[in-house]
C-alpha cells in the first residue's frame, strides 16, 4: 500500500474522532447551561450578605457570662479602693493619724452638743405646747363660767322674744316662766330688757311693777335668748304653752329668729 492510500485509509477516521469530541463538547456544554438555568442566579455577596454575618447571635449562656463579668469588675473596683484607703492609712505618719483622730474627735464632740441643744429645744417645745393646752382650757373655762355667772357679754344666734302687756296683767310668775322655758329649750345667755339673767335671777312684783335684782322691768319685756333659734322658738310656740298663756292673759307676744344676738348687759362679780 502506497502513502497515498495510507492518508486516505487514516482520514475517515479522524474525522469520526472530531465528530464525536464536538457531538460530546456540544452535550457537556447543554448540560451546564441547563443546570444553570434551574438553579437560578447567584445571591450577591454585597450588603446582604455582610449584614448577615454581623447581625449578634447571643445565648442566655452569653448574657450569664457577661453579668458574671460586670459583677467581677465592680468588686474588683470597690476592693482597689479599699485597697488604696488603706494603703493611705498604713503609708500615713503618725502625727498625720493624730491629726486625723482629733479632727474625729473633735466632730464627735460638735455632734454631741447639737444632739444636746436639739433636745433641750424639744422639751423646751413640749413645756410650752403643754402650757400653751393648759392655758387654752382655763381660758374657755373663764369664758364658760363667765357666760353662766353673767360676768361677760356674748353673741351668738338666738331670739328676740317681746312680751306687751297692754292691760297689765302680766306678773313676775309669767317672767319667771318665760326664763324658765328659754332655758329648758337650750338657751344659754338670757336679758330680759337690761337686766343679765343669772343661776340666781329672780322677778318680784312690786309697788312700781315687776323688780328684778333690785331693778326695774317695764313692759313691753324684752328677751334676748342665745341658742338654737329654731329650738326655742318652737318650744315657746307648742299649744298650751307660755305663748297661749300670756296670750290668754291679753298679753302679746313677738317672736323673731335671729342669726345673730348680742348680749351686752352683764352682772357684777
Amino acid at each position: 500500500m502506497t502513502a497515498r492510500e495510507d492518508e486516505r485509509a487514516t482520514e475517515p477516521a479522524d474525522t469520526s474522532a472530531d465528530t464525536s469530541a464536538d457531538t460530546s463538547a456540544d452535550t457537556s456544554a447543554d448540560t451546564s447551561a441547563d443546570a444553570l438555568a434551574e438553579e437560578g442566579p447567584p445571591e450577591p455577596a454585597g450588603l446582604r450578605g455582610l449584614a448577615g454575618l454581623l447581625r449578634p447571635r447571643v445565648s442566655r449562656g452569653q448574657l450569664a457570662g457577661g453579668l458574671l463579668c460586670l459583677l467581677l469588675g465592680f468588686a474588683v473596683v470597690v476592693q482597689v479602693q479599699a485597697t488604696k484607703r488603706d494603703t493611705a492609712f498604713a503609708t500615713a505618719r503618725q502625727d498625720e493619724l493624730v491629726g486625723i483622730l482629733s479632727d474625729l474627735g473633735q466632730r464627735s464632740e460638735r455632734l454631741r452638743g447639737d444632739l444636746r441643744e436639739l433636745e433641750n429645744t424639744k422639751a423646751e417645745l413640749e413645756r410650752d405646747a403643754e402650757g400653751e393646752t393648759a392655758l387654752q382650757e382655763a381660758r374657755e373655762r373663764t369664758t364658760a363660767y363667765g357666760l353662766l355667772a353673767g360676768t361677760l357679754p356674748a353673741e351668738g344666734p338666738g331670739i328676740e322674744m317681746v312680751i306687751s302687756d297692754p292691760g297689765g296683767r302680766v306678773k313676775a310668775i309669767d317672767l319667771l316662766d318665760a326664763l324658765e322655758e328659754l332655758r329648758d329649750a337650750g338657751a344659754e345667755v338670757v336679758q330680759v330688757n337690761d337686766v343679765r339673767a343669772g343661776v340666781d335671777t329672780y322677778f318680784v312684783d312690786g309697788p312700781r311693777g315687776i323688780e328684778s335684782g333690785g331693778a326695774l322691768l317695764t313692759a313691753p319685756y324684752r328677751f334676748l335668748a342665745i341658742g338654737d333659734p329654731h329650738t326655742m322658738a318652737t318650744a315657746m310656740n307648742i299649744p298650751g304653752g307660755l305663748v297661749g298663756t300670756l296670750q290668754g292673759k291679753g298679753a302679746g307676744v313677738l317672736i323673731n329668729p335671729r342669726a345673730k344676738v348680742a348680749v351686752g348687759a352683764v352682772r357684777s362679780p
